[in-house]
C-alpha cells in the first residue's frame, strides 16, 4: 500500500503550526510519530492534502514537574520517554505502565503520548485496505452508510482502543489545546464522545499541546489490559482504577474511579462500581462488588478480537485484577 500525495510542512513554533493548519483548512492534518496516521492514509481512511509535523516543536517535547505539584507532558514526547522517565516512574507509575503496554519497543520509539490520546477509533470492518472496504460497500465510519457491527443503528460503534485514555480519565488529567483562536484546557473525562466517527471534543484546527497530570496527593491507580498477544496488540479491554483514601492510614475510600476502555467508542466510567467502593475498605468483598458492576455495564460488540461475550466476562476479572493491585500497594 502506498501513501497518497501530500504536502509536508515542518513548523518551528506552536504559533506557526496552528497558522499553517488554519490556512490548510479541512484538508490539513497534524502528525507526530505517524504510527496511526500514515497507516490510515495508506488505507485511504484519511487523505489530508497537507500534513503538518509537530515533532520539532520544543514545547511539545518536554516533561516538567513532579507528583507534588503535578506534571506537564508535551504531546510529542515519545512513549519510550514516558516509559523511561524517572519522575513518571516514581510518581505516576500507572502512566509508565500503560505506556509500556502499547505496541512494540520500535513503535514506542516513534509513537507519542499525544498520538495515543488522539488515536482513531478501531473496528474490524474499518481497519482494512481500501479494496476490502470497497467490497462490502464501505461502512458508516468512512464512505458508506451502514454500520456493519449494528446494521440497524445510525451510530458508528468503532471502539476507543487507546491504553492511556482510560488512565488519564481515571486520574483526572487535563489536556491543553491551542489554535489561532486561542487556547483552552479540557478535562480528559470530557474530551471523548460516545461516537466512533465524532470521537473527540476537539476542533480539527486545534493542536494538542500538553497533558497535565494532577498532583498525586495520596491517590493510587492501576491499569490492566486484555489482548491476544503479550505485545503489539491493541487492547480489546482496558481497566483503569484509581482510589483516594480518607487518610494516609489507608482507611475508607474517599473517592474512586473505574474506567473501561476497548468496549465502546469512548472510555466508559462505571459509576456503580465506584459507588460500591466509596466509604468502604478495599477488601475482597467490595472489590468483587465493584467488579460485578463493571461486568453488568460492559457491553462489548463483535468488532474487535475475541468473542464479545467472553470479553464481557473479562470485564469482571480484569476489574478484580486492577483493584487487587491497588489493595496490595503499601
Amino acid at each position: 500500500m502506498r501513501l497518497p500525495k501530500f504536502e509536508y510542512r515542518v513548523p518551528r513554533t506552536i504559533a506557526e503550526a496552528v497558522k499553517v493548519m488554519a490556512e490548510s483548512g479541512p484538508e490539513g492534518q497534524f502528525v507526530a510519530g505517524g504510527t496511526d496516521l500514515y497507516p490510515n492514509m495508506k488505507r485511504r481512511q484519511q487523505t489530508p492534502r497537507t500534513v503538518i509535523s509537530v515533532m520539532r516543536l520544543k514545547d511539545l517535547n518536554q516533561i516538567s514537574g513532579d507528583g507534588t505539584s503535578g506534571v506537564r507532558i508535551g504531546a510529542s514526547v515519545t512513549l519510550t520517554d514516558i516509559v523511561q522517565h524517572p519522575i513518571i516512574n516514581r510518581d505516576y507509575p500507572v502512566v509508565a505502565h500503560a505506556a509500556h503496554t502499547i505496541s512494540t519497543p520500535i513503535l514506542r520509539n516513534m509513537g507519542t503520548i499525544g498520538g495515543n490520546l488522539l488515536l482513531d477509533t478501531r473496528c474490524n470492518y474499518y481497519d482494512q485496505n481500501f479494496e476490502w472496504r470497497k467490497g462490502i460497500n464501505f461502512c458508516l465510519k468512512k464512505d458508506g452508510d451502514v454500520c456493519w457491527v449494528a446494521p440497524g443503528s445510525s451510530k458508528c460503534w468503532a471502539v476507543q482502543s487507546s491504553d492511556l485514555v482510560p488512565v488519564m480519565v481515571a486520574i483526572g488529567a487535563k489536556f491543553r489545546l491551542v489554535s489561532t483562536l486561542g487556547e483552552r484546557l479540557i478535562d480528559a473525562a470530557g474530551f471523548y464522545n460516545d461516537d466512533g466517527i465524532d470521537y473527540l471534543k476537539k476542533r480539527p484546527d486545534e493542536l494538542l499541546v500538553d497533558i497535565q497530570l494532577p498532583p498525586t496527593n495520596g491517590w493510587h491507580a492501576s491499569y490492566q489490559k486484555l489482548r491476544r498477544r503479550g505485545a503489539f496488540d491493541f487492547p480489546v479491554l482496558g481497566v483503569a482504577a484509581c482510589v483516594h483514601y480518607e487518610s494516609e492510614g489507608r482507611g475508607p475510600i474517599e473517592s474512586a474511579k473505574v474506567i473501561l476502555g476497548g468496549v465502546a467508542p469512548s472510555p466508559m466510567e462505571i459509576v456503580d462500581a465506584e459507588n460500591a467502593l466509596v466509604g468502604q475498605t478495599l477488601d475482597q468483598e467490595h472489590i468483587e462488588a465493584a467488579a460485578e458492576a463493571a461486568y453488568i455495564k460492559a457491553r462489548p460488540l463483535d468488532n474487535t478480537d475475541f468473542v464479545n461475550n467472553w470479553r464481557k466476562q473479562m470485564a469482571r476479572q480484569y476489574t478484580i485484577k486492577a483493584l487487587q493491585e491497588l489493595a496490595a500497594i503499601q
